[in-house]
């Protein structure tokens, strides 16, 4: 979980190859609407985003079912959000965020290629962030980190 550019992507797609599992991709399960919405520059709200929490917790649960555990990638940004996949899901969830410096995160959406999120909707991602707290299974990273030091870590916690 996390803003725009953090890595999860990255990330999900390296630990899911590494613990056997599915990896699930959340931009992909955005309806046309929100992705037209957001290449036009216009940030997500919470109507937009609970039946898109809704589906990803559905192929999660999915996922899981094949294997016992599914990795996805998504903003999760705010716990009420976190709070409806985790229902969608309805099986033990963990979190982790990537977190990054907001000038690195331009760096890293100004050179992203082929993707509808424009570098102009970091701002409001940013103020909709509401970072996990004690009541949630979550890990927080610092994404400047390899993706392999990632990976071996959040392996390693969940693990744990």
């Amino acid at each position: 979980m996390g803003v725009s550019g953090c890595g999860k992507s990255t990330l999900g797609s390296l630990l899911a190859t590494t613990l056997g599992c599915p990896f699930i991709e959340g931009d992909e399960l955005h309806d046309p609407a929100s992705v037209e919405k957001m290449r036009q520059g216009r940030p997500l709200g919470d109507l937009d985003r609970w039946p898109w929490l809704d589906r990803l917790g559905e192929a999660v649960r999915v996922g899981m079912g094949q294997t016992g555990i599914a990795i996805a990638a998504c903003s999760a940004l705010k716990l009420a959000y976190r709070q409806r996949l985790a229902r969608a899901i309805d099986g033990p969830v963990s979190f982790v965020m990537l977190e990054a410096d907001r000038n690195e995160l331009l760096r890293r959406l100004a050179t992203r290629k082929g993707h509808y999120m424009p570098p102009s909707l970091l701002t409001s991602q940013l103020e909709t962030l509401e970072r996990p707290d004690g009541t949630e299974h979550a890990l927080i990273l610092d994404s400047s980190l390899s993706p392999a030091d990632l990976c071996r870590t959040t392996r390693d916690w969940l693990q744990a």
